[in-house]
Formats: structure tokens, sequence, C-alpha cells
């Protein structure tokens, strides 16, 4: 399945079913009266979260949705059906934004969450609801009002509990499918992941969802690469895995580099705990290493994990790091009330 995270999708919900002029024909009734019914209501269109979805893909193919109009009236005071509904059905953490792709309309965070995002329009009267005293007969009745047509985008923030960042080739795909049963592809060239991969990995008995996002370059917040696209996947994370890796020629200017763009980028992920770590250490000698290292102490001031996916070393401590970074962040959470860390949500 491609993977597809923003999508442009045309709504319109159903029109009201018009009123009915109509007037009681019984034998033996005189001046029967009218009976016209009303119109039925246009149907809306919904968004809801579903799990089992991690890509918007099916709206490449499907951008255009119409709920159904409403039912005409007709006569012995019968009211039109109700149109049927549409149900745009997306993966939990899209957000809904309006046609300038800026203003947050909905935001998907839970399974189930449904939210309306066009109304269909009222039925009309029929001659029935005009009747009276001095009216006796009337012979008109109301169209139904117009549904509400709009052009909305999708925009999927995958929720994971880690994501993983790092400079192209720093071994976060490695990493990924080391710890999870995700197979993202692995090559010995930049930008061999061209979209985010989610992994579920385990550790004590604990379950982390982790999300391997695609390498960023210097000036990724600006548009240059691929990155920029892809760091809002890690805004609803609890906590960074950074990874530099062991070939960098100066490791504290590739630590220096993710860490300013993250920065630059804003929505507060240059304030996420983060988890430092060396990958690809496998590759090193000790004196090597160990200048590495030293670097990475130095300019963040904390000492780095020593990671390699290949024979295993620190990956486990590496993760009860995570672990116990997420569990802290989860109990805060509840201690304060908040949903799970969890984005302000819109409701209809």
């Amino acid at each position: 399945m491609k993977f597809l995270d923003q999508a442009r999708v045309f709504i319109r919900s159903g029109d009201g079913g018009a009123g009915a002029v109509s007037f009681r024909r019984e034998k033996y009734i005189e001046f029967g009266g009218p009976d016209g019914g009303d119109g039925g209501r246009g149907g809306d269109v919904w968004a809801e979260g579903v799990q089992g979805l991690n890509t918007l893909i099916d709206y490449r193919y499907q951008q255009h949705y119409k709920a159904r109009t409403g039912g005409h009236g007709m006569g012995r005071n019968r009211t039109g059906a109700g149109g049927s509904d549409v149900v745009l059905k997306v993966p939990v953490g899209t957000q809904i934004f309006e046609e300038d792709n800026e203003t947050l309309i909905c935001d998907i965070t839970e399974e189930g969450q449904r939210f309306r995002l066009a109304a269909g329009g009222n039925g009309g009267f029929g001659n029935a609801h005009f009747k009276s005293a001095t009216n006796q007969a009337p012979r008109h009745a109301n169209p139904g009002l117009e549904g509400i047509e709009k052009t909305i985008w999708l925009r999927l923030k995958l929720i994971a509990d880690a994501g993983i960042v790092g400079l192209p080739n720093a071994g976060k795909s490695t990493f990924l499918a080391s710890v999870t049963r995700a197979r993202p592809k692995i090559a010995d060239y930049p930008f061999t992941s061209l979209h985010p991969n989610l992994g579920v990995a385990g550790v004590d008995g604990t379950d982390i969802v982790m999300a391997d996002i695609p390498g960023l370059i210097e000036g990724a917040h600006e548009g240059v690469g691929i990155g920029d696209r892809f760091l809002g996947h890690v805004e609803r994370t609890r906590v960074l895995l950074h990874l530099v890796s062991a070939q960098e020629p100066d490791a504290a200017v590739a630590y220096r580099t993710i860490r300013g763009e993250l920065e630059a980028y804003g929505h507060g992920l240059g304030d996420k705990p983060e988890i430092l770590a060396l990958s690809q250490a496998d590759t090193l000698d000790k004196e090597a290493r160990e200048e590495k290292v030293r670097q990475l102490r130095s300019v963040s001031g904390k000492p780095p994990f020593v990671l390699s996916a290949v024979s295993g070393e620190g990956m486990t401590p590496a993760l009860r790091a995570l672990a116990r970074i997420i569990a802290d962040a989860k109990a805060a959470d509840k201690a304060s009330g908040a949903d799970d860390g969890a984005a302000p949500v819109a409701r209809s």
C-alpha cells in the first residue's frame, strides 16, 4: 500500500427535498384541504476515525464526495425520506483543514470519533404547512435548502510514542527493522526511505509505537529535501530518538544540523525529550568510537547511547530509556487530566 499523508477533497452535502403541493381528494369529502408533505433533509458529510489505516491513499483515487438529496414531500402529508449521509473514513491522527490548508476544522485523534463537515439542507415545507384561517387552500410550497459544498484538505500526522530522526543514512530504518516487524527499505544511499514507517517495539512487557521519519538535511524546515513534509509526523510523539551515524566525519555537526531543523520547524519539536544515540557503532574501532562519543557528549551535554543494529549492542537499554520517558509522560498526562497527550480536538 502506498503512503499518502495529504489529500485535497471536494465535498457536498445533500440538498433538502422540496415540499409538495397537494389537496385531499376523497369521495364524499368536500373541501378536503391541503395535504402536501414536507421535503426530507439532505444527507450530511462526516469524517470518522478508524483503526487499520495509516495512509490517505484512497483519497487520491476518489476526490469527490456528495451526500444524497432528501426525498420530496408527497400528498397525504407524507414527508420525504432523508438523504443518506457520506462518511469519510480517515486514519486516526488526521487533521482536516479548510481550502486555505491553514484553518483547522477538526483533529481526529480517537477511533470512532466523528465530526460533521457539512450539514445537509433542510427540506422545504409542503402546502399543508401554510394553511391558515385566511388561506384555506394554499397553492405554494417551499423548495428545499441547498447543501453546503467546499474543498477541504486532509493531512495525516501519525500517532506514535517515539519518533526516530536523523540525517540520511543514520540507520533509522535499520533500527526500526531490528526492533519491530516493520520492513522498511534499507540501502546504502541517501533518502532510501521516502515516507514514514511505523512499527511496534516491545521491551519489558511494554509496547512502543515508533515512527521512522525520512532523513533530514540542512534547510529541511524551509522545504529543502523531503523531510520537511514529514516532520509533522513527530509532532504527536512523546520522545525523539536522535540517531547520529558513526560514519559522519563530524558527529557534532551532524547533531547540530538536526537540532537546528527541529527547532526551526517549531510546533514544540525542539522541546521534546530526546534520546541521543551513536548508531552503526560496529563500523568503528575502539579509539574512533570514543572520539565520536566525546564529540556528541560535548555538543549535547549528555552521554549518548552507543548502538549497533547489526550486533544488537545498546538496543535494549535505548528502548528502556524510551519506555521510561513515555511512561512518565503518560502518567503526567493522567495526573493533569489531559487526554493521553493527544492534541486538542474539535467536535461537532
